[in-house]
């Protein structure tokens, strides 16, 4: 019998040990998560990041803006260490500089920005026209069920169902074999974790869901571009890789119920593509934006 979906992997992957610094101020360790391709998921970096940075912080702001550039891959099911300087604390906002180390080569740096907060005037987009309600839509596993093609393995086909930790729910359809739906530049995904998120020593529920926002959204960023240039994640040939991202928070995030992802293609040229995303509560709230630019090469 085949075991339940769940969010595990994702609270495994903001899993941080403290270590020892040797470049900077503070220190943390982490592990990143099995997936079937030959190098770890780009969210796990961005996560993890955000993770040890929040944890430099103990004055009470929350994290607004991460900027992110990924230097080389990492390697599955392996450690990485994360170095975090302390570059500013002030009354209202802090800032704080990462590196992601690997096999003593850096793979990943960002600068985090964390601000207290203030009174002021509130105002926030909300996404364009009637998208259709997760339960309408199939999941991924349905969706997967009885097709087949391109350079699926059934080890990919099983991460795809249920090994990302987040039920995802596409508009107009998947990406993973075949472009579903018309090659428009835009598409929209609903996401929830398989079941509720778990502790995470070191970070509060508040800290932990932002965290897992980040480590979400590196999934579906770049799926607008492969949508409008025809190309399937399946595609023989096909590489993609993470290049630089930046991700905005405007307001908490609870991961308890669906969010709607609503992403759009900026633009593609020169075996790179960008991409934006807004996450949006049930209630069209606008809780987080993200932009990112990948290597994206066909065959």
């Amino acid at each position: 019998m085949t075991a339940a979906p769940t969010s595990a992997i994702v609270t495994a992957a903001l899993t941080l040990k403290p270590a020892a610094p040797e470049h900077f101020d503070l220190a943390f360790t982490a592990t990143t998560q099995p997936c079937p391709w030959p190098k770890a998921y780009g969210g796990d970096l961005v996560a993890q990041a955000a993770a040890a940075a929040t944890r430099s912080v103990t004055d009470g702001k929350s994290l607004h803006s991460m900027h992110s550039y990924f230097l080389r891959p990492a390697d599955i099911g392996a450690e990485v260490r994360y170095e975090v300087e302390v570059v500013r604390d002030g009354r209202g906002y802090s800032t704080r500089q990462v590196r992601g180390y690997q096999n003593g080569k850096a793979l990943y740096v960002c600068l985090a920005n964390f601000a207290a907060g203030a009174p002021g005037g509130s105002f926030h987009a909300e996404p364009a026209g009637e998208i259709p309600g997760p339960e309408t839509l199939p999941t991924s596993a349905d969706y997967l069920a009885e097709r087949t093609g391109g350079t699926m393995t059934d080890e990919s086909k099983a991460y795809w169902r249920g090994g990302r930790g987040f039920d995802m729910r596409h508009v107009p359809g998947p990406v993973y074999l075949t472009v579903d739906g018309e090659r428009l530049p835009h598409q929209a995904a609903w996401v929830k974790p398989f079941d509720a998120l778990r502790a995470v020593e070191g970070l509060t529920d508040a800290q932990r869901d932002l965290a897992a926002l980040a480590y979400v959204c590196d999934y579906t960023i770049l799926e607008p571009v492969l949508r409008v240039l025809g190309l399937a994640w399946a595609d023989p040939g096909l590489v993609t890789a993470s290049l630089d991202h930046a991700m905005w928070f405007h307001r908490p995030a609870a991961l308890d119920d669906w969010l709607l992802y609503a992403q759009e293609a900026v633009a593609a040229d020169a075996g790179r593509g960008l991409g934006t995303g807004r996450f949006f509560t049930r209630d069209r709230r606008h809780l987080a934006t993200v932009v990112q630019e990948g290597m994206i090469r066909p065959a």
